[in-house]
């Protein structure tokens, strides 16, 4: 009961739950600390008057920023997620670059104070000691548990170790030099003497560091293999912004002369991260890694390009002529037309053949004949849409695709559903492990057959999307068409299939109940008068008074066996049909019917003129409605007059009223369900209940293809 009103449902949970805030504030208080020390950097920047490339020599600009950047997103991710241990992970991460960037001020500042050389020393240690835990240890083993804050397997644990424990050789790398943080200053307590003497152990350092991002990657490449829809969106933001990070710093680390500003695109893995984690759906990534992909892309061609005609103009025309002003036009050339292609490559890879409706249609054309669940299919894979589903008649027939209620630890490869419920579709949040998870909301687009309404095609919208492209509508609006006239089609075959099983049922019944009454009325009926006339047969010479009897009874039995023919062949057709026609065995049986149950009189007229010669089904059906109808006034209303009306134009009509006063709804019985089940077999309508002047039973059936 706790549990359904919100209140913990263990001692365990009331723990976690009351130590939230408390977690909060240790972030708030770790984060603005890192803030605080960059702060203070640029005031003693400021202070001992520093310039622009002075901050950028002494590494203040680079350590600076992403002090702020990793401290600010660890402080949000820790603050929203507290039981993430990525936001911690990054406010440590902060705080390191944020120390050396302090300690690289202020080691200058107490110099010019002159300080004591052993306070010096003391923070110029630190200063060279902060920063490489941040990138040897807090964001490899960062990227390892990103996006759930577990590992993605046990397996993944000794990575885990293996970076946590090789992690102090990149920090001694970069304390043991012996260089200062700043030129003039005393060295720190923790340089090597034979520090290169240990040459190859720093190249293992350096080599360490890129095993460690490696992995990192091949980590998050395989939870994005393994991942739903919105963990893939999650891991988009990171991926992008991983590799960005590792091609612009893996020059930095191995080439002597990369320019320090290219250290500034390790900030965008913090944010990157923190986006991910607690506002993934902020724009549509997928966009955004179509527009990186394409200007990827076209730079490795325009550099190729560039390559090749410098070396081919090189060999044919003086450098005197203009060499490069040749080559930016001739690839400006190729360019201009290769852009428009990739682009159109990326998107198609991201979001399908929603700019080729022709494309589409052909696609789900082809799945026409394997059925509704191959063309939903077809649909979602064409546009790369998370979800898609057909409903008719209020039911899901067939989905392909993530429902946007699955949880985020479901798997999003298609499945398809023979029949369920539609669930509501709303956008609600709700906490899945340590991170929130807002559902995905859903489209639902009208499939129109002859001006009505067959079903309805339910798409999913896309990250960052707030309702359909024209592009994309453009396109189901295309493919509504053939898919309306596929559930058109698939519901008058169910119909068909229902309508047979009926008839073979009903037929089934009538055979049953014919052979039981010959095998129980009929059959020893004849029987015995066969018996008797074999009996009465052998007394006539010897006993004929017996025999007489015999022939008595003979003749009684013979009556019985004729009335249960009769009998039989009434209810297989009425005979006042036969002798009266539908007219006049309407009113024959109106006749009979005069007496309410009550014993009060009613009044009951028949109203029916140039009737048509009818098929003998429709005027069994037609006298079986008619009579029941009026039987039921007779039984239930209290009316004192009805009328029976039968008109034929292009529809037989068939109404029954009464001047009964309204009891309420109808509840249907057995005499409502046969009349409903009468018109249904041969194609017609049926309606009755209650109306403010009495009762009325209407059917109606088409005479035009009679």
């Amino acid at each position: 009961m706790n549990a359904a009103v919100g209140a913990p449902s263990s001692p365990a949970a009331g723990r976690r739950d009351s130590s939230r805030p408390a977690r909060q504030m240790l972030a708030g208080g770790l984060g603005a600390f890192a803030i605080a020390e960059v702060i203070a950097a640029l005031v003693f920047a400021a202070v001992i008057g520093w310039g622009w490339q002075d901050l950028l020599d002494a590494f203040v600009v680079t350590n600076g920023l992403m002090g702020l950047t990793f401290g600010l997103c660890g402080l949000v991710i820790a603050w929203h997620r507290p039981a993430n241990p990525i936001g911690w992970l990054f406010i440590a991460d902060g705080i390191g670059h944020a120390t050396t960037a302090f300690g690289g001020t202020l080691a200058p500042l107490l110099a010019d104070a002159g300080a004591p050389t052993t306070a010096q020393r003391v923070i110029g240690t630190l200063a060279l000691a902060a920063w490489p835990w941040s990138i040897g240890l807090f964001l490899p083993l960062a990227l390892l548990y990103f996006p759930t804050g577990r590992l993605l397997s046990p397996r993944w644990r000794w990575a885990a170790i293996g970076i946590i424990v090789t992690a102090p050789l990149f920090v001694l790398e970069m304390v043991g030099s012996g260089d200062t943080i700043s030129p003039g200053l005393p060295r720190g307590y923790l340089a090597i003497s034979s520090y290169d003497e240990l040459r190859p152990l720093w190249t293992a350092a350096e080599l360490r560091n890129l095993v460690a991002f490696l992995l990192a990657i091949t980590c998050l490449l395989i939870r994005y293999r393994r991942a739903d829809e919105m963990g893939r969106r999650q891991l988009l933001w990171l991926l992008l912004a991983s590799v960005i990070a590792v091609l612009f710093v893996t020059p930095w680390a191995f080439i002597a002369g990369t320019p320090i500003l290219v250290l500034l695109a390790i900030p965008l893995i913090p944010a990157s991260v923190a986006v991910a984690i607690v506002r993934y759906q902020l724009l549509d990534i997928r966009l955004v890694v179509s527009r990186a992909l394409t200007w990827a892309l076209l730079s490795l061609v325009a550099i190729g390009a560039y390559a090749a005609l410098v070396a081919l103009l090189d060999s044919l025309i003086a450098s005197q002529v203009g060499r490069s002003a040749a080559v930016t036009v001739f690839v400006a050339l190729i360019i201009a037309p290769v852009l428009p292609r990739l682009q159109h490559l990326v998107d198609r890879a991201l979001y399908g053949d929603r700019n080729d409706p022709a494309r589409v249609a052909s696609r789900v054309g082809e799945q026409l004949s394997a059925g509704l669940p191959g063309v939903v299919a077809a649909i979602r894979s064409a546009l790369r849409l998370p979800y898609a589903a057909l409903i008719v008649d209020n039911r899901i027939v067939a989905e392909a695709g993530t429902p946007p209620d699955a949880d985020a630890s479901q798997s999003a490869s298609p499945r398809t559903v023979e029949s369920r419920t539609v669930e509501s579709r709303t956008v609600e949040s709700r906490t899945v492990g340590s991170r929130a998870v807002e559902s995905r909301t859903v489209v639902p687009l009208d499939l129109e057959y002859g001006g009505q309404v067959v079903g309805s095609l339910e798409v999913g919208l896309r990250s960052g999307e707030s309702g359909l492209s024209s592009a994309d509508r453009n396109v189901l609006a295309l493919v509504a068409v053939p898919l309306a006239v596929a559930v058109h089609a698939t519901r008058l075959s169910n119909e068909l299939q229902s309508s047979r099983e009926k008839l073979v049922s009903a037929r089934e019944e009538e055979r049953r109940r014919i052979r039981r009454d010959l095998h129980d009325g009929l059959g020893p009926t004849l029987t015995g008068v066969a018996f008797t006339a074999d009996a009465a047969a052998n007394l006539i010479a010897t006993d004929a008074a017996r025999a007489h009897e015999l022939l008595a009874t003979l003749r009684a039995d013979t009556r019985t066996a004729i009335s249960d023919v009769r009998r039989l062949v009434d209810d297989l057709r009425p005979p006042a049909l036969d002798e009266l026609g539908l007219v006049g065995a309407l009113r024959q049986r109106a006749d009979q019917l005069s007496f309410r149950a009550d014993g009060a009189f009613i009044q009951v007229e028949v109203s029916a003129d140039g009737l048509p010669v009818l098929p003998a089904a429709l005027e069994v059906a037609a006298y079986r409605i008619a009579t029941e109808a009026l039987t039921n006034v007779v039984r239930h209303s209290r009316a004192t007059s009805a009328v029976l009306a039968l008109r034929c134009g292009t529809d037989l009509e068939i109404e029954v009223s009464d001047d009964g006063p309204p009891n309420g709804a109808w509840r249907p019985g057995v005499g409502l369900h046969a009349m409903r089940e009468r018109a249904a077999e041969l194609g017609g309508k049926f309606e009755a209940g209650p109306t403010p002047r009495g009762g009325v039973v209407h059917a109606s059936f088409p005479l035009g293809h009679r």
